[in-house]
């Protein structure tokens, strides 16, 4: 089994960060970047543990409830990834970091 912790760490380091940021950058475009990460790790995890199901997308809650989102959709690609190949985590990882960055902008 794989460690995880450098994935729920980045995740929640980034929910923090969403659930800190104002109203206003969250309507610009941050909580977007929020929930599409959320949802690609909604679609990873659903794909590796039930690779003969087609998966179902994650709703939009609202810019308010994105960071739970996120949190949510990421403990449960941790789980599912910590016996998964390590490029999967490698790769969510990574998916974290590019949206950190394109936070920066909002």
């Amino acid at each position: 089994m794989l460690d995880t912790t450098p994935l729920l760490t980045a995740v929640e380091r980034l929910a923090d960060r969403l659930r800190a940021t104002p109203e206003s950058r969250l309507r610009r475009g941050a909580a977007a970047v929020g929930l599409a990460l959320a949802r690609e790790f909604a679609l990873r995890a659903q794909r590796l543990e039930f690779p003969d199901r087609e998966p179902l997308p994650m709703p939009d809650a609202g810019i308010f409830a994105v960071a739970d989102q996120l949190a949510v959709a990421g403990r449960d690609l941790a789980l599912v990834v910590g016996t998964a190949p390590s490029g999967e985590l490698d790769g969510a990882v990574a998916l974290v970091e590019a949206a950190e960055k394109r936070l920066q902008g909002f």
